[in-house]
């Protein structure tokens, strides 16, 4: 069975009353990645919606500073989602009070992470194994709150279990105003290649009238042009291919208006942004907290530049952000004249 589609329509996309553009690019939610700095960046350049790092309903309703500080969210971010998971109904109605606190545009159910510690105790990706309280969850909590709910998921547990069609028409009967789907079953984990045939299923079921995003190695402007023009999805949640790289999301922009790619950011652009990623993420965390967590950020804020690797090993190795922004400014002195690619 085919599922070409050749791309005509002009839309705008609504989640619930938000009225986003067509074929809206999403930053995805990621642990220790999709904080305020970094989701101010990638909105900067063209991300349409943002979220939140997953957040645990448990550590709301118990006060625990990790979770509570994961609830900061800024004007300059909306529209902006907070995600959480859980797999208990009265912690997850009450982390919806808490949630509504901070004024998000979105509520979003985490129902795809893939990790043991999460999956263990029958969250995240778990929850495929119970669809029954999958879609139980997602009513009482639609019920619970005036703002809209979305739900990101994966196709199933594993390949012998694959009912997203089924599973995507129950959720959007509870009350979920869109789905991000992973091309992946929790089986998978992040192995072998996203599979897009099933979330094209549930777009062109005709009882669906809701968003329907695609995820999951959307990580080339080629990638997200087949998404929306061969797989008629909605849109295109990215994670991984954002990271050091919030520039991706005008790539695509770029890409998809004009079958061209975008010229690279140069040297100059990159050390503007991974300075200013860095000086937001001590504002928000403090030196110690901010240092550590734009690390995973360098390598790509910096990829494909000759012998970087010592300079590299020095900003992911350094404890203080003197010696992360002294390798900035060598990074100028040495660089200014190469031409990325």
């Amino acid at each position: 069975m085919s599922f070409l589609y050749f791309y005509q329509k002009k839309n705008l996309v609504k989640i619930g009353d938000i009225e986003l553009i067509d074929f809206p690019l999403l930053l995805a939610p990621m642990e220790d990645v999709s904080d305020p700095p970094f989701r101010a960046l990638c909105k900067e350049r063209g991300a349409d919606v943002v979220y939140t790092e997953f957040i645990s309903s448990e550590g709301l309703i118990r006060d625990a500073a990790k979770s509570v500080q994961k609830l900061d969210i800024y004007e300059k971010e909306r529209p902006v989602g907070i995600q959480i998971f859980g797999a208990n109904l009265d912690s997850m109605l009450r982390s919806v009070e808490i949630v509504e606190a901070s004024k998000p545009d979105i509520i979003d159910i985490n129902f795809g992470c893939p990790v043991k510690k999460v999956v263990s105790k029958g969250a995240g990706a778990g929850i495929l194994k119970d669809i029954p309280l999958m879609v139980k969850l997602t009513e009482e909590m639609a019920k619970h709150t005036s703002l809209p709910i979305t739900v990101k998921t994966r196709l199933g547990w594993d390949d012998s279990s694959i009912k997203i069609v089924e599973v995507a028409e129950r959720l959007q009967d509870a009350g979920a105003k869109a789905l991000s789907i992973h091309g992946r079953t929790r089986a998978q984990m992040y192995k072998g290649d996203a599979n897009w045939l099933p979330i094209a299923e549930v777009k062109n079921n005709q009882r669906m009238h809701i968003p329907i995003f695609g995820n999951g190695d959307v990580n080339s402007p080629e990638k997200a042009k087949l998404m929306r023009d061969e797989f008629g999805l909605d849109g295109a949640m990215i994670g991984r291919a954002s990271i050091g790289n919030p520039w991706f999301f005008d790539a695509v922009k770029h890409f998809l208006a004009t079958g061209t790619y975008a010229i690279a950011p140069k040297i100059e652009d990159r050390v503007e942004v991974a300075r200013r990623h860095l000086e937001m993420a001590i504002g928000w965390k403090g030196e110690t907290q901010g240092v550590l967590e734009t690390r995973r950020h360098y390598t790509n804020y910096f990829k494909g530049i000759p012998n970087f690797k010592p300079l590299r090993t020095r900003m992911v190795t350094s404890n203080e952000s003197a010696g992360v922004f002294q390798v900035f400014n060598e990074i100028l002195e040495q660089f200014s004249s190469y031409e990325t690619a």
